[in-house]
């Protein structure tokens, strides 16, 4: 309980539970599985859509309410786990992840959708700091950046998998705005097993717990490199907003593919890649991995802006793999960059505020899209969106040249 009394820091009460390889593959499907329940509704909304009479810009809000709940996340709970144990936080997230998909079992409910993308959001938010730093504290020595690196790459890959998950059972099975969630939920269940045999690797800290909100800011050492990396991490965030929200509806309206499993594959396409490039990235040095990824994902959404225009599945599925692989490759090198500049004192604080910049880019961008889309159509906005996007991704590219032309100089 906040403010509670802690006299003597104590053993955690699973100190004979799973350690080590054990422990990390537990935490990382626990990990996975909330990620999954981010993504699962993406190819629904077309269902949901007609079931409930809402419009694109209705999808792109629902859509963007997951944001929201990841930024009040980061900001209100992300310190607590150094002090009460990264156990006695991931158990509440899976709790969120649940309720989540409890409440997307609500029939024909506008406001169920919006609360339950929250939750999710706020599921996300608990996980994806507090899950990545209890696997770097089970790493062995020598292996915690591999760790960290894994934690990114089921991060993306747990969100990829989730339409494909959604897709093949709404396809196949009945009732298919239920069975996803109930699925999802046993998910759940078995992760939260798994999670409770998990040793706690950092006990609960001595004294009382101190809540306070994160704080927000970067200090003027660290704004160069801030800038740089958030201005590539605001185009691929963008991205992948962009495919996890509206890229069913293009399927569907323009292309006239309307089975779930397509809509749930084109995100794992890009998904699924961005993990493989952010372990690609770890081979490279830091500004090697953000100059190829920053061109990849150039090169990437002027792929998928002339899928766009040309109406072609082929250029939309290249476009998204080399999209996808810069998304993962310019993130990872990124926050490797933020993360160095950053004084130690500071770190979480300017860490934490690069997430909130990415999390408004995965977001606010796709409302304007789904504006643009009711007034001129959905090949126009999508055109826009990509020629916009691409001229973010060509400045971080030219940021990034001068800063080494400077370093040479």
């Amino acid at each position: 309980m906040i403010g509670a009394e802690a006299p003597t820091a104590r053993p955690a009460p699973a100190a004979r539970g799973l350690r080590g390889t054990r422990a990390a593959v537990a935490v990382s499907a626990a990990f996975g599985v909330t990620m999954i329940g981010v993504s699962l509704p993406t190819p629904l909304y077309a269902l949901y859509s007609r079931e409930l009479g809402f419009d694109g810009v209705v999808v792109t809000l629902v859509f963007s309410t997951y944001a929201v709940g990841v930024a009040a996340a980061l900001v209100l709970f992300g310190p607590l786990s150094d002090q009460l144990g990264r156990r006695a936080i991931l158990l509440p997230g899976l709790a969120l992840a649940a309720a989540s998909s409890a409440v997307f079992l609500i029939p024909h409910s506008l406001p169920a959708l919006f609360a339950g993308r929250l939750l999710s959001g706020l599921s996300a938010g608990v996980f994806t700091g507090t899950a990545t730093a209890m696997l770097v504290d089970l790493a062995p020595p020598g292996r915690k950046r591999h760790y960290s690196l894994a934690a990114a790459s089921v991060n993306m890959l747990g969100v990829g998998l989730g339409p494909v998950v959604a897709g093949v059972l709404a396809e196949f099975a009945p009732a298919p705005l239920v069975v996803p969630y109930l699925v999802h939920l046993l998910l759940v269940l078995c992760a939260a097993v798994a999670l409770r045999a998990v040793a706690e690797p950092r006990p609960r800290a001595a004294g009382p717990v101190r809540w306070r909100p994160q704080r927000m800011g970067v200090p003027p050492a660290a704004r160069p490199a801030f800038v740089r990396a958030a201005t590539g991490g605001v185009a691929g965030f963008a991205v992948l907003g962009l495919f996890t929200s509206v890229s069913p509806a293009f399927l569907s309206q323009v292309l006239g593919i309307t089975d779930h499993v397509s809509g749930g594959l084109v995100v794992l396409a890009l998904l699924g890649t961005s993990a493989a490039g952010q372990v690609a990235s770890a081979r490279l040095a830091e500004r090697s991995a953000a100059l190829v990824g920053t061109s990849a994902l150039l090169v990437g959404v002027v792929l998928i802006g002339l899928s766009i225009a040309a109406v072609s599945l082929f250029l939309l599925l290249a476009g998204a793999v080399v999209a996808g692989v810069g998304q993962g490759m310019s993130f990872r090198a990124g926050l490797d960059a933020v993360g160095t500049a950053a004084p130690e004192e500071r770190r979480g604080e300017v860490t934490s505020s690069f997430f909130l910049v990415l999390y408004g880019a995965i977001s606010l961008p796709v409302i304007g899209v789904g504006v643009a889309a009711q007034a001129r159509g959905l090949v126009w906005a999508g055109v826009l969106f990509t020629g916009a996007v691409a001229l973010v991704a060509a400045v971080a590219l030219v940021m990034l040249l001068r800063r080494g032309d400077e370093t040479a100089s």
